[in-house]
């Protein structure tokens, strides 16, 4: 599947999806720049925004763990993300701490009365909101064991969801790891492989299928530069794959538009500034 189109026409950047499953995505982008293509990862890895609990409130704990230990189990339970456009950022908020906005409610109340373990799991935290739940993949889906109980224990709380971004901490990140590949046959020389008797001891990547070998007879080119990366993303279930990459670029786009408009504000400050001087 090509997403160039006209913009491919006009030099701009193309992707090619490989793969497309409801965790992972592979994709080639081309004709771009390798500071784009790094770009493109690190903000799909910290700056798109998710949902995550943020704040846990105990009112019971009666288990074998800590309330500390809880909350950071809680907030690393993944919430279903795909109206978060929906809600504001805390710090945007006209509230004085958290408010349906900007925040979504989750409680729950386990307490286990028979003589076996009861296991608690992300099942059995309620939202305020229909719209953030946990992630369940399907009906068979257990949930993210979070404690276990036994007869007398009880756990009841509350917890409040916000959006934000994993530059502020990695619970937000919709990704688990996002990795590119360029120059699958180190035409370029970027790497140097250790070998006892060969190169060629390395296996090739799977990506090496979309490039032709090096003709070893040919000149190096000492101006080459990498116009095409093979990227992999694997999501926690928050987001989709195809939306982690969409909004990224979005956000990718916005920052780029807002330094450009920075530099024109200054540009014509400066113009401004030019004139008043020549009037005077």
């Amino acid at each position: 599947m090509d997403f160039g189109g006209a913009y491919g026409s006009l030099g701009g950047p193309n992707i090619t999806i490989n793969s497309l499953t409801r965790d992972k995505i592979s994709f080639i982008l081309s004709d771009t720049d390798l500071s784009v293509a790094n770009a493109l990862r690190r903000v799909m890895i910290a700056e798109v925004p998710t949902v995550a609990i943020d704040m846990v409130e105990f009112e019971t704990n009666t288990t074998v763990l800590a309330d500390e230990f809880l909350s950071h189990r809680l907030g690393m339970v993944p919430i279903d993300s795909r109206d978060v456009e929906k809600l504001r950022y805390t710090r945007d908020c006209t509230c004085s701490q958290y408010c349906p906005e900007c925040s979504v409610e989750l409680t729950m109340h386990v307490k286990c009365t028979d003589d076996r373990t009861k296991y608690v799991t992300s099942r059995d935290l309620i939202s305020s909101n229909p719209s953030f739940v946990p992630v369940i993949q399907d009906k068979d889906d257990p949930g993210v064991l979070l404690a276990k109980l036994r007869k007398g224990h009880e756990l009841k709380l509350k917890c409040i969801a916000k959006k934000g971004v994993a530059k502020e901490h990695a619970k937000w990140s919709p990704v688990c790891g996002v990795a590119f590949e360029y120059d699958p046959y180190n035409k370029l020389r970027h790497t140097q492989y250790w070998f006892e008797e060969s190169e060629k001891e390395w296996p090739l990547s799977h990506n090496a299928k979309y490039e032709d070998p090096p003709d070893p007879e040919a000149p190096f080119d000492y101006n080459a530069k990498p116009d095409r990366f093979y990227f992999e993303a694997e999501t926690v279930g928050s987001l989709s794959p195809d939306e982690v990459v969409t909004m990224a670029l979005k956000t990718l786009v916005d920052k780029l538009a807002y330094i450009q408009m920075q530099i024109q504000e200054e540009v014509d400050t400066k113009d401004q500034d030019n004139v008043n001087a020549w009037n005077f």
